[in-house]
């Protein structure tokens, strides 16, 4: 299939070609978190599936997509894009509180927002595992993505005398394997704790590599 096929234009039930178009997608990408994120998964899902979940054609997701590998892409760049906006709402939020009640803040905005929706979860750290190296590099950049984001709080905490100053890559790439492992388990009923429990775990774990034995904030 040389494309995808040419989506129509002009206004139409009083919706302009883009207004149909964003729809028709956010449908689609509906469908998938329902399908890839629970039953039967990404793998054992069909085009055809997928678009009667949508209540769609199969027509009309050639107009939005190529493959079902392109929905997955797009889900979990959306999930990751829901998380991140959690973050930074509650970062803005916290901004002049102490640097254990920050990160709690910021850790449970996080787990809010992917735990809301086990979904979520799967998508991020089940489906995207291994579908093809396109996906991979996707996956990978989005996590340096979250690493980037705890080394610029561990820096601004270091800026300000709550943490000791130091390169912070190394760990946060460490710590964000924790986070990932502790809360898949968690969702998959591995783990016998409440969402808060988890996340004031997560906190000290961050704790301990920003305040390391024997260091002790300025003032």
């Amino acid at each position: 299939m040389p494309g995808r096929l040419r989506a129509p234009t002009g206004r139409y039930g009083g919706k302009t070609a883009e207004e149909r178009q964003a729809e028709r997608r956010r449908r689609f990408l509906d469908a998938a978190l329902q399908l890839f994120g629970d039953t039967p998964g990404f793998r054992s899902t069909t085009v055809a599936a997928l678009s009667e979940t949508a209540g769609l054609s199969t027509r009309q997701f050639y107009e939005e997509f190529r493959t079902l590998e392109d929905v997955l892409a797009a889900l979990h760049l959306q999930v990751n894009d829901w998380a991140e906006a959690a973050v930074l709402e509650a970062a803005a939020g916290a901004t002049d509180l102490p640097l254990a009640e920050r990160a709690t803040a910021i850790f449970r905005a996080y787990a809010g927002n992917v735990a809301a929706d086990p979904r979520r979860i799967r998508i991020t750290f089940v489906e995207i595992i291994g579908v093809s190296p396109r996906l991979e590099e996707q996956r990978l950049a989005r996590r340096a993505g979250w690493i980037d984001l705890i080394c610029a709080e561990a820096d601004a905490a270091a800026a300000r005398g709550e943490a000791a100053p130091r390169d912070y890559r190394l760990a946060a790439t460490g710590f964000i394997g924790s986070v990932n492992g502790l809360l898949h388990d968690w969702s998959a009923g591995w783990v016998d704790a409440t969402l808060d429990e988890v996340v004031d775990e997560l906190v000290r774990q961050l704790l301990g590599i920003l305040r390391p034995p024997g260091w002790r904030p300025e003032g």
